[in-house]
């Protein structure tokens, strides 16, 4: 289900992909107060399988996911030329992740969630996939 928000354009659309149910409802739940339009799966495959994504907005995906992790997923998305910026979310995450998320150009937040960081990253990452849209 998609809401339309204030915060940024109709057709920005914020992807969340997180395997627990409690945390994929917890952040779409956030994120609709915040303004944001939010779309949620379950698993990258969910998220591959979308037949309608969207043009612009951004990725929010745990890095521990079933069948893929965020990284791959994302690789995947930009094999297909879906160039969303991109947000992965874990714990504890080891030099290899740092690197290859920092290779990616994908932004890494460790959990817990505390304060404003997602909130911030995800302005920031629907700025970006706004100015992709100027002629």
């Amino acid at each position: 289900m998609m809401t339309q928000g204030g915060s940024a354009p109709a057709t920005s659309v914020v992807l969340v992909i997180d395997d627990d149910p409690a945390v994929r409802n917890s952040l779409k739940f956030a994120l609709e107060i915040e303004g944001f339009s939010v779309q949620v799966y379950p698993t990258g495959s969910a998220l591959l399988e979308e037949p309608d994504m969207p043009k612009y907005g951004c990725v929010v995906a745990d890095y521990n996911l079933p069948g893929m992790n965020g990284l791959d997923l994302i690789q995947l998305l930009r094999e297909r030329d879906i160039r969303l910026p991109a947000i992965l979310v874990t714990s504890h995450p080891t030099s290899a992740v740092r690197n290859r998320a920092t290779s990616a150009g994908v932004n890494l937040i460790e959990k817990p969630l505390l304060n404003d960081t997602l909130l911030r990253c995800i302005r920031s990452a629907l700025a970006e996939s706004s100015q992709r849209r100027a002629p």
